[in-house]
């Protein structure tokens, strides 16, 4: 009996020795509490891509008809010694290459201007998209910038491709772009999108073309109404309205009546822009373009993205 009450006494003092000493970690001896595996797992972290990797890429030559898939080497690839020659191929990836994430899953891609000549005095500058693929770039899309392009800057900001570069106006001769612009590109099914693009006018004003409202993400239905601002009024007051799938494909266009004091001077727009004939959950873009009257070409840009309810 003696013998089953020391015991008893025994353990007792042991618990209550064992919780004292959990419950006083300033005590300095260190404990351990195992990690519950079932709620804290270790997720696998995907290696970061890097410059040089880009540089030793694939590449799929943009223009080319055939568009085909080439190996850079230290960011250079070359087909062929004679520039006369029709086979003939010279490709250069620049500095400019930049890294973040354009889908939202928390993964960077990267982003790098590379330049393809073709024997001629052409070169022509493309943006290129590579995925991060288990810590290896896979190339996805490029889309051109112009011939022989001037790159100021290029950035990866709020998920989107910022480009500043000088490219040729209309009546820029070939050797000489002069014609200041800044960009924004959105990565959608794998694909380039223009987001926002602004020109400079003949006396160094910026022509910004605004979007207030509808904020970017918004739900709309049978209509949307449309209000906004650009720095330069258009010709005849007059801008362009487009509206896209994902895909690309255009649904809707009609033109936008700008409210400005003079001619030149800044301008408002609030339109309502109906929906009526777009299918209910359908995510669209709504773009508001100042187009050229000489040529047709956008001197500004700007666009949302919607959810058709």
């Amino acid at each position: 009996m003696l013998y089953r009450s020391f015991t008893l006494l025994f353990v007792v003092l042991a618990l209550a020795s064992l919780a004292c000493g959990l419950a006083s970690p300033a005590s300095g001896v260190p404990v351990t509490v195992p990690v519950q595996e079932a709620t804290l797992a270790p997720t696998a972290s995907i290696p970061e891509l890097t410059g040089q990797q880009l540089k030793n890429a694939q590449y799929q030559l943009g223009a080319r008809d055939d568009h085909p898939v080439i190996q850079m080497i230290d960011g250079l690839y070359q087909q062929g010694t004679d520039p006369a020659s029709v086979e003939y191929a010279s490709v250069a990836a620049t500095d400019f290459i930049s890294f973040g994430d354009l889908t939202g899953d928390g993964v960077n891609e990267g982003a790098a201007l590379v330049f393809e000549n073709y024997g001629g005095t052409g070169s022509f500058g493309f943006l290129a998209i590579y995925a991060n693929v288990n810590g290896l770039p896979v190339f996805l899309t490029s889309t051109m910038i112009d011939d022989r392009p001037i790159i100021n800057n290029m950035s990866i900001r709020d998920g989107e491709i910022f480009l500043d570069a000088t490219v040729h106006g209309f009546d820029d001769p070939g050797c000489c772009p002069m014609l200041a612009t800044t960009r924004r590109y959105a990565l959608v099914n794998n694909q380039l999108r223009l987001t926002n693009y602004t020109t400079a006018a003949a006396d160094g004003v910026q022509r910004v073309l605004e979007i207030s409202s509808p904020a970017n993400g918004t739900e709309v239905s049978d209509a949307v109404q449309m209000t906004g601002s650009i720095s330069i009024a258009p010709f005849e007051n007059n801008l362009s309205y487009f509206i896209y799938d994902e895909m690309g494909n255009q649904l809707a266009a009609g033109p936008v009546n700008v409210t400005a004091p003079d001619f030149g001077a800044p301008g408002t727009f609030d339109q309502s822009i109906s929906l009526a004939d777009i299918p209910a959950n359908t995510i669209v873009y709504l773009d508001i373009q100042d187009l050229s009257a000489a040529d047709g070409t956008i001197l500004a840009l700007d666009a949302v993205k919607l959810t058709v309810k």
